[in-house]
């Protein structure tokens, strides 16, 4: 390649306003995020309205934290991408019009992403042997699925959420148990203070879709102990039933990963989304992996909750296969994967 390809990505799709510069889609050269975690829990979750207002508020400035972290201006650009979906509609639509507007005064091409393609562009940024074809195992507050990452952008999918996602049963989990938001994490912490063994709640399985998952059936049985345990005026241990309901959650997604797998001879198995941050998760996929044989990946923390990196990542993919989006790119919140505007 004679000359650096350098992309901005742009990520607005809930409660993260984002924005980082990728170099020849591997190399991050900057990384911003502006969270409203703390503003939300006072609500116990988003208010999107919030949300969208908060990033017309901070997209500006995340976008110039950015270039200057990465020692760019707009004249070095190459290309923008941004998420257009799927996401809140409201949220989305501050990330493209900023896109928009940036690319058409500088005259630099525009690139919509797929939110749930950036995710698993993530594990491109720090493992640089990693190339397609891979399973995936993609878990996020609103999305489980697991695909076959067939080449840069273009994936099958095994199987989907038919309800609840994973990390929509964490959120709900922990709010009966009075954790609080986010969910995720502070399940995760509570669960290393308790038995994993001592409640079994069942497992739900799907006949005719081996790869689809259902979290409804599990947030019911937890909600139903809760409700018996306070009928019946007996305390229940917090930490036993959050690291109870994690290890459900957990070995589900480690079985049908794993599986998956060996039934199509995978050797390469990667996790992407926010839930992919969950220790518990991430240790036990690493160990099914090490049993079976199978090459693990994933990316830190920081790439796995909604963040531009991941955007850049899957723009800049996008970019060199000849994707440009016009001015009437819009935003799409049910966008599936797969799915092109």
């Amino acid at each position: 390649m004679d000359k650096d390809i350098l992309i901005l990505g742009l990520e607005s799709s809930c409660d993260e306003t984002a924005a980082a510069v990728i170099k020849n889609g591997r190399t991050v050269l900057s990384n911003v995020i502006s969270s409203q975690i703390d503003i939300h829990k006072e609500y116990g979750g988003v208010v999107p309205e919030i949300a969208s207002r908060k990033h017309i508020e901070r997209i500006n400035t995340v976008i110039e934290e950015a270039l200057k972290e990465a020692g760019v201006g707009l004249k070095d650009l190459d290309a923008i991408g941004v998420t257009y979906g799927p996401g809140l509609v409201g949220a989305l639509l501050v990330g493209v019009a900023e896109a928009k507007a940036i690319c058409f005064a500088a005259d630099i091409p525009l690139v919509g992403v797929h939110h749930i393609e950036g995710h698993v562009s993530a594990n491109y940024i720090e493992n640089p042997d990693l190339e397609p074809p891979f399973l995936c195992l993609i878990v996020s507050g609103g999305h489980t699925h697991l695909v076959v990452v067939k080449d840069y952008g273009e994936f099958e999918i095994l199987g989907r959420t038919r309800d609840d996602a994973a990390g929509e049963a964490f959120d709900k989990v922990a709010r009966a148990i009075g954790l609080g938001y986010p969910g995720g994490p502070k399940i995760d912490k509570l669960s290393k203070e308790g038995n994993s063994d001592a409640i079994v709640f069942p497992k739900t399985k799907i006949e005719d879709a081996p790869y689809d998952f259902s979290f409804s059936g599990l947030k019911s049985a937890v909600l139903n102990y809760i409700n018996k345990a306070k009928m019946m005026n007996e305390e229940f241990n917090a930490a036993d039933l959050a690291a109870s309901f994690q290890k459900n959650v957990v070995d589900t997604l480690t079985e049908k990963a794993i599986h998956a797998a060996k039934e199509l001879h995978m050797d390469k198995v990667a996790i992407a989304g926010g839930v992919a941050s969950n220790s518990t998760l991430r240790n036990s996929m690493e160990e099914a992996c090490r049993k079976e044989g199978i090459h693990f990946y994933h990316p830190s923390p920081i790439f796995c909750t909604d963040n531009g990196a991941m955007i850049g990542v899957a723009a800049y993919y996008e970019f060199i296969k000849g994707t440009r989006h016009g001015w009437d790119l819009n935003a799409v919140p049910n966008l599936q994967l797969g799915e092109r505007q």
